[in-house]
C-alpha cells in the first residue's frame, strides 16, 4: 500500500524533493514504525484523529498566490522579468530545438586529430615567402648596408635585390587580379546579406499556450514554474527547457488524439467543483483489486507505458479546460481514495507509480490546489509521519487526511454536497435527475435519540418535488400534507419507515399541490450516534410537469 500512497502525493505536489524522498522509502518500515510505538497504541489511537483535524486547519489557512502581476511582491516581478529575458534569448537562438542539433556537433574533436599543420607546411611555406619575404626584405636591406665590404657581399646584395626584383615583377598580376576579388568580396557581403536574414524568433506554446507574448496566460505559466523553483529565473528557465524537449519526445500533441480506451475511467475521472471553482479529480486506487483490471494495466512494461500515456492524457486534457487568465481558476483539486487499495506487495504498480510520479513533478508543476485523502487506513497516517520531515511546508499545507469515519464531512468542507458524487457521501449522481449540481444543499446535525423535522411551504399549484439522505441513514423517515384549511385532511405522502445503510442512499420524492398547505418531512434518530442530513427541495409549474 505504500507504494499507492506515492501514487496520489506524486500526482498532487509536482515537487522534486517530496517525491524523491517518498520513493526511497522501504514499505515495510511502516509495520516497524507501528511496531516500535506499539507501547503507546492506547494513548496514541487518539492521536490520528489530532493529526487528522491539525492537517485539515493547515490545508484551511493555505491560499493560492495572486497571477496579477501587479499583485506581486517586487522580489517576484523581478523574477518574472528576467525569466522573460531568458526565454526570449532562447526563442531568439532557436534553443528550444537546439539539444537535437547538439548532438551531431560532437565530431569537432576529430578535426584536430588530422593534424592538417603538418601537411600544409610546404603550402604555408610557398606562401610565407610572399607576406614574409616583403617584412624582411627591408631588414636584410638594413643588414645588407651594414656588411657591404666585401664582394661577395655585394654579390649577395646584388642576388637579393634580382630575388627582390622577381619577386616584385609578380604583384602587378595580383593586383589587377585583387581589384575583381575586391569586387568579389564586396559583392559577396551584398549576397550573403540578401540570402540569409536573421530567423525569426521561435514560437514555443505549452498546453495550447504561448510562453512570451501578449497573452496574459503567458504570465501565468511562467509563474507557475517560479514558483516550483522558488522564484529562481535560472533554474525556472532550466525547469521549462526541459519541460518544452520532453513534451516534444512524449509527443504530447498527438497523444491527445490517440484512443487508450476506457477501462480505467473508473480509476481517475472529474466531477464537479470544489466550493473556490476548482475542478475536482478522484483517484479510486480501490478499482485495482479488481484482478483482470491490474493484470491488463501493470502485467508488462508495454501495457504500464500505455497506463502511463493514458495518465499524462487525461491529465492534459484536464489542464487544457483550465483557466490560464490571471484571475482565472488554473489548479486542481484532488481526491484520492484509499480505501480497498492495493497493498504494499505490488510491485508492478510500484513501478508505474514511479514513472508517473517523475514526469509530473518534472513537468507539471503548480497544478494542484489541494490534495485530499479519504478512508484513509491506520498505517497510511505512520508512513505519512515518516515522511513528513523531508516536504516543505508548503507541500504539506496542501494535504488533508480522513479516516473512513469521516471522509465524507471532509469533502463537505471543502466541495459542496450537491458536488461530491454519491458514493462519497454526496448528492451528485449520473444520468437525468430532478437536481443539478447548481442546486445547493442544506445541510443538517440531527442529535442522538431525536426527531427533525423539515417543512416545504406549498403555496402555489404545481408539483413539489425534493430528496434527501442522511449518513449512515438506519433512521426513520416519513413524509405528509397538511392543508392550510381547517377541517381538511392530512395525505400521507410516505409512510413512516426505516432506512438502513444498505438502502438506497438518496431518496427522492414529489407530491402534486392541489391546495395551500405544507409538506412535513420527519426524520427520527433512535440511535447513539449524531446524524448528519442532506436535502433540497423545488417547486415545478404545472407547465413542466
Amino acid at each position: 500500500m505504500a507504494e499507492e500512497t506515492q501514487k496520489p502525493a506524486a500526482e498532487v505536489v509536482v515537487e522534486k524533493p517530496v517525491t524523491e524522498k517518498e520513493l526511497p522509502v522501504p514499505e515495510p518500515e511502516v509495520p516497524e514504525k507501528a511496531e516500535e510505538n506499539a507501547t503507546d497504541e492506547t494513548d496514541k489511537t487518539e492521536k490520528p484523529v489530532v493529526v487528522e483535524e491539525e492537517k485539515i486547519a493547515q490545508s484551511a489557512s493555505f491560499k493560492e498566490e495572486s497571477n496579477v502581476v501587479g499583485e506581486l511582491p517586487d522580489p517576484d516581478k523581478k523574477a518574472l522579468d528576467d525569466l522573460k529575458l531568458l526565454i526570449q534569448e532562447a526563442l531568439n537562438n532557436h534553443d528550444f530545438t537546439a539539444p537535437k542539433e547538439d548532438k551531431p556537433e560532437e565530431p569537432k574533436p576529430e578535426e584536430p586529430k588530422p593534424e592538417e599543420p603538418k601537411t600544409e607546411e610546404p603550402s604555408s611555406s610557398k606562401a610565407e615567402p610572399e607576406t614574409k619575404v616583403e617584412e624582411k626584405a627591408p631588414a636584410e636591406k638594413s643588414v645588407v648596408v651594414a656588411e657591404v665590404v666585401d664582394e661577395d657581399g655585394a654579390k649577395t646584395v646584388e642576388a637579393i635585390e634580382e630575388t627582390i626584383v622577381s619577386v616584385a615583377a609578380p604583384p602587378p598580376p595580383p593586383e589587377e587580379e585583387a581589384a575583381p576579388a575586391k569586387e568579389a568580396e564586396t559583392e559577396e557581403p551584398k549576397e550573403s546579406e540578401a540570402t540569409p536574414p536573421p530567423p525569426p524568433p521561435e514560437e514555443v506554446f505549452i498546453w495550447g499556450i504561448p510562453l512570451l507574448g501578449d497573452d496574459e496566460r503567458s504570465d501565468t505559466i511562467l509563474l507557475k514554474f517560479l514558483r516550483a523553483r522558488d522564484f529562481k529565473a535560472k533554474d525556472a528557465f532550466t525547469m521549462i527547457k526541459n519541460t518544452v524537449v520532453w513534451r516534444k519526445e512524449f509527443g504530447i500533441e498527438s497523444l491527445l488524439e490517440e484512443d487508450l480506451g476506457n477501462e480505467l475511467e473508473k480509476v481517475v475521472f472529474m466531477d464537479g467543483f470544489d466550493k473556490e471553482g476548482h475542478p475536482v479529480c478522484y483517484n479510486v486506487f480501490g478499482e485495482f483489486q479488481n484482478k483482470d483490471l491490474y493484470h491488463n494495466t501493470f502485467s508488462e512494461e508495454e501495457k504500464r507505458t500505455k497506463f502511463l500515456r493514458w495518465r499524462i492524457q487525461f491529465l492534459e486534457k484536464s489542464i487544457r479546460k483550465l483557466d490560464f487568465t490571471q484571475n482565472g481558476i488554473c489548479t486542481i483539486v484532488q481526491v484520492n481514495d484509499l480505501k480497498n487499495s492495493p497493498g504494499p506487495g505490488k510491485r508492478e504498480l510500484r513501478l508505474a507509480t514511479n514513472q508517473a510520479l517523475q514526469l509530473l513533478q518534472d513537468n507539471y508543476p503548480e497544478f494542484v490546489a489541494k490534495q485530499v485523502f479519504i478512508n484513509v487506513p491506520w498505517w497510511y497516517l505512520a508512513f505519512n509521519r515518516m515522511i513528513s520531515p523531508f516536504l516543505t511546508q508548503r507541500t504539506k499545507s496542501k494535504f488533508v487526511f480522513a479516516g473512513p469515519s469521516k471522509s465524507a464531512d471532509t469533502l463537505f468542507k471543502y466541495i459542496g454536497p450537491e458536488q461530491v458524487p454519491v458514493q462519497y457521501g454526496g448528492l451528485s449522481r449520473d444520468g437525468e435527475q430532478e437536481f443539478s449540481t447548481a442546486e445547493a444543499v442544506t445541510e443538517v446535525i440531527i442529535k442522538p435519540a431525536t426527531k427533525h423535522t423539515i417543512e416545504f411551504p406549498a403555496t402555489e399549484a404545481g408539483t413539489l418535488v425534493w430528496e434527501l439522505r442522511v449518513l449512515g441513514w438506519d433512521v426513520s423517515y416519513g413524509a405528509e400534507f397538511v392543508p392550510s384549511t381547517e377541517g381538511s385532511y392530512t395525505v400521507i405522502v410516505s409512510k413512516t419507515r426505516k432506512v438502513s445503510a444498505s438502502d438506497e442512499p438518496v431518496i427522492s420524492n414529489s407530491f402534486k399541490i392541489g391546495e395551500a398547505g405544507k409538506v412535513v418531512l420527519t426524520i427520527n434518530n433512535q440511535s447513539s450516534k449524531k446524524k448528519k442530513l442532506l436535502y433540497r427541495s423545488k417547486t415545478k409549474a404545472c407547465s413542466e410537469v
